[in-house]
């Protein structure tokens, strides 16, 4: 029970990743406020799965794209448990067109909701883990698209690169009230919204061809987020943490089907 009695925000807690950091994190003991935007019967099946682990479940709709609801999310979620004494950034949209072809408004969404979206919730976090004045931990969900320039992805290339920078300074602003913030890489994780862009086929086909000849699992990315918030990284803080089953590293990329 790594994180008992310990409060936590975690946006973008419906589906995927978010999904995954709200059960691993409810399992090791913390109470989980739980964002979405879209898809209200599957937050209201992780705050189920939040309760039948023994811990309290909040659920907050909101457009992390919004300054103002983001702050008042945090607000309603120390009032509701107490304190915020974790927070998790994960809420992030994306497409994925050529630059040349991309339409703007897309491009932008990609950006206020990946990049200004995490902003908003390290700001109103770390803001509310100050008055409280016990310190915090938070993790920032980035990826390996802030250091690898994936066509088709520019913005959201873009944004992942500026939130990883984000969380770094944020580090160190905050090292003197106690507060952690470290930032977490996952690989081709198998989530719903990978549907978005390929089929149910192309997911098993292409996870063949990766390192370790699967996707990745959002459990395995919450387990990752545990350790990172919990007082086994007590000394950890600024880094960076890869569970991408090996996809930024180069070794692989060129190798035939079937050979190391």
């Amino acid at each position: 029970m790594r994180l008992e009695g310990k409060n936590a925000l975690i946006t973008g807690a419906s589906r995927g990743i978010g999904r995954g950091c709200a059960i691993e994190m409810a399992q090791e003991g913390a109470n989980i406020a739980i964002n979405y935007r879209s898809h209200p019967d599957e937050a209201e099946e992780v705050a189920g799965l939040v309760r039948s682990a023994g811990r309290k479940a909040l659920l907050l709709k909101a457009d992390v794209a919004d300054r103002e609801a983001v702050e008042d999310m945090v607000r309603k979620t120390a009032d509701e448990f107490g304190s915020l004494d974790l927070f998790v950034s994960n809420a992030a949209y994306s497409d994925r067109e050529l630059m040349v072809d991309a339409d703007l408004d897309n491009f932008k969404r990609t950006i206020d909701v990946t990049m200004w979206g995490a902003f908003y919730g390290v700001r109103a976090a770390a803001r509310q883990m100050i008055k409280q004045g016990a310190g915090g931990a938070m993790a920032v969900i980035s990826s390996p698209h802030a250091v690898l320039a994936i066509p088709t992805s520019m913005a959201y290339n873009m944004a992942k690169a500026a939130i990883d920078h984000m969380a770094r300074t944020a580090s160190l602003e905050l090292a003197q009230h106690r507060i952690r913030v470290n930032t977490v890489h996952p690989g081709w994780i198998d989530t719903p919204g990978e549907r978005k862009f390929f089929s149910d086929e192309q997911i098993e086909s292409e996870g063949r061809k990766l390192p370790f000849n699967r996707l990745g699992r959002p459990d395995e990315i919450g387990k990752g987020v545990v350790y990172m918030l919990s007082d086994d990284a007590a000394y950890m803080t600024g880094a960076t943490l890869s569970i991408d089953g090996a996809v930024s590293l180069p070794w692989w990329s060129n190798r035939a089907d079937g050979e190391m």
